[in-house]
């Protein structure tokens, strides 16, 4: 769906490339601003999306479509740099730091008490700013009137880039890695002056290398409840609109906050990887921009925009697409509930025979799997954010490493509506044991379509903060919740629950090859079915607008690839990814910036201690003579009892090496 440019707006609006916004320790926020041109006459309510992914030529493709919009229907939309990243001053030693909550409330301060400033602040964001925005909300500034929240989460243990379920997962070094190369970058002399080279080393000597801290503490302890706002929702007042996406890996946050928090919320959930619905993938895209400024207005305006007679859910079914890696739009429909998962839903419970799934319960009987290693090859990528193939390939594979239970062919339409879930008994042969559990599609083809899954380290069953070790032979049962979904599986299809003791490279094995056995007779499938509702309204949308696309050339074009190849001899299975950002050169300003990231991971079929994950990332920006490159690396591997992090940052000026810093750690691996 093509998105409608608008260049014409109700406001005239004025760009402020570079605006400084003071801290009460004497440090200086960098900020760009559009703003209508008479708003010291007719002061507007302020827009802040607040982030560490550099103002000037990190996120201004997206920025530019977004932020003179707002501001051309009366709003002044702020992109502000947080502390030590892109242009702004200071150091940033973790995500949603403390620190960080304590600069929003400042800059938040500081925008209503603007002469523009009519005195009301929103706060809006995807993922970051999408996390901090919910995490200032509770906080509670005083000016800080709504907030918009985009594939974002509200607990940072449980399905953020470090764990799922307990397990490590290959986003924790992936995104460690990312932020190590992005917060290596330089700030722009233009904006700076001469500053920018202090301000460089000063950064790289400091700079941490993220995934440190995160495996130093592998349970859910005092570090990952801060910023986690599941753990006070009462605390969040601020009216909140919640988006998300099916392909995204936040989507169980949006029933989960609307669930928990009691200020007014709404939810919008399409069928999107991890990016703005206004141009969003896969489509259809909505009119977002158009969505954003009715809750804008409603609550920074007093406009009526009649928003509570929006149903609270909106969100749309898929209609299930052959496997794939890079499916641009997914068939579906778009339906309005009041509620997540009950209402016209009902969970149907079924039994995991040795016969198959149905209706009563068979015959008690243990079913053993020791997968290999490699299975999970086809499981794609943790967080979908668009670059190449990373959606779920065909699961026949990694089924056949698994324990199967299967559905005959369906003879009617069923649309799976809310959180799936395996009440599953159990028991293992080793301390440690994890795994993966996934719900699929089968077509009459033989095609494997994923619809959810769930990945689960077994020793925290109980507790995700009070992991125990499990007692070889002894039976367990426990619920594990699959992710949200909303899927459509036609007649002629079957259902089918894979569970495998290994998912690589998605899921860190376990130390030792465990074997689960699991207890068909014994086990349900928990199913929430939506009930065909007569006479029901559609949900429509309008078409997606944005304003302008940035001005930029492109100098050398993005690619991307993944291959996967199994050594014949070895049996080791390699993955390869790059992922190629290409060159453009910004203007007006002329910078010209660079980048890509590299990923490979490695593992042999019989042994759990291979499995090795290696990064390497380049930065480049340039301008006349002036030309900086930063490559960073990463890797991970680990023994039975230890977590083994290297990396390093080097810096180039020209062909010049100035700064290089290595990090070497060992780190307890504790039930895990």
């Amino acid at each position: 769906m093509t998105i409608t440019t608008k260049t014409e707006f109700p406001r005239t609006v004025k760009e402020i490339e570079n605006l400084w916004i003071p801290l009460s320790d004497g440090t200086k926020l960098a900020a760009r601003m559009w703003v209508p041109v008479d708003a010291e006459e007719n002061p507007v309510p302020a827009l802040l999306e607040y982030l560490p992914y550099r103002k000037r030529d990190g996120t201004h493709v997206r920025d530019a479509l977004t932020h003179p919009y707002f501001a051309g229907h009366g709003y002044a939309a702020i992109r502000v740099d947080m502390r030590g990243n892109g242009d702004s001053e200071g150091l940033m030693f973790d995500e949603y730091a403390q620190q960080e909550q304590d600069d929003a409330l400042e800059v938040i301060a500081w925008l209503a008490a603007q002469p523009w400033c009519n005195g009301k602040v929103g706060m809006f964001g995807i993922s970051w700013g999408g996390f901090n925005a919910l995490q200032v909300a509770a906080r509670k500034p005083p000016a800080l009137k709504a907030i918009v929240t985009i594939c974002s989460t509200d607990d940072r243990y449980e399905d953020d880039v470090h764990y799922k379920g307990g397990t490590v997962i290959n986003e924790m070094l992936g995104w460690a890695a990312t932020m190590l190369a992005y917060s290596s970058r330089p700030p722009d002399p233009l904006i700076v002056g001469e500053r920018w080279r202090e301000m460089w080393m000063e950064r790289l000597e400091n700079e941490p290398f993220l995934i440190i801290p995160w495996l130093s503490h592998p349970h859910r302890d005092d570090y990952w409840k801060h910023g986690s706002v599941c753990e006070d929702y009462a605390k969040i007042e601020a009216p909140t609109l919640v988006v998300g996406g099916w392909n995204d890996a936040y989507s169980n946050a949006v029933p989960r906050l609307m669930k928990g928090m009691r200020t007014t919320r709404k939810a919008i959930i399409g069928p999107w990887a991890h990016k703005y619905p206004h141009f969003a993938v896969p489509e259809p895209r909505i009119g977002f921009l158009q969505e954003a400024l009715r809750w804008w207005d409603q609550w920074l305006k007093g406009s009526a925009t009649h928003i509570s007679r929006d149903p609270d859910y909106r969100y749309y079914v898929m209609e299930p697409w052959k496997p794939g890696t890079f499916p641009t739009r997914i068939e579906g429909r778009w339906i309005g509930d009041s509620f997540w998962g009950f209402g016209h839903v009902e969970v149907k419970k079924w039994w995991l025979n040795t016969g198959g799934i149905g209706p009563t319960a068979g015959t008690e009987t243990p079913l053993s799997i020791c997968s290999k290693q490699t299975t999970g090859a086809d499981g794609g990528e943790y967080c979908i954010i668009w670059l190449g193939p990373e959606f779920p390939g065909d699961q026949a594979k990694d089924d056949s490493d698994s324990i199967i239970f299967e559905t005959p062919a369906l003879v009617t339409d069923i649309d799976i509506v809310g959180q799936p879930a395996l009440d599953l008994e159990f028991s293992v042969d080793k301390p440690v044991a994890h795994i993966a559990v996934r719900l699929n599609d089968v077509w009459p083809t033989g095609e494997v379509s994923r619809i959810t899954y769930h990945l689960q380290n077994l020793c925290m069953r109980d507790s995700r903060e009070f992991p125990m070790p499990l007692e070889p032979g002894k039976h367990y049962r426990m619920k594990i919740k699959l992710d949200d979904i909303a899927w459509r599986v036609p007649k002629g299809h079957k259902l089918r629950v894979a569970i495998s003791t290994s998912y690589f490279p998605m899921m860190w094995p376990a130390p030792e090859a465990a074997t689960v056995t699991v207890y068909a007779g014994k086990s349900q499938l928990h199913l929430p079915l939506r009930k065909d509702v007569a006479g029901e309204s559609p949900v429509t949308w309008p078409e997606p607008e944005a304003a302008a696309p940035v001005d930029q050339t492109e100098i050398t074009p993005a690619w991307n690839k993944r291959e996967t190849v199994t050594d014949p001899e070895t049996g080791e299975l390699r993955i390869e990814i790059v992922d190629d950002f290409g060159e453009q050169e910004l203007h007006p300003h002329g910078l010209v910036i660079g980048g890509a990231g590299r990923e490979s991971y490695s593992i042999m079929p019989d042994d759990p201690l291979s499995a090795k994950m290696e990064t390497h990332w380049t930065e480049t920006r340039r301008r006349g003579d002036w030309n900086i490159r930063t490559e960073t690396f990463g890797r991970l591997t680990a023994t039975a009892r230890h977590w083994i992090v290297w990396g390093k940052i080097e810096a180039y000026e020209g062909d010049e090496l100035v700064f290089e810093r290595e990090f070497n750690e060992e780190i307890p691996r504790l039930l895990q």
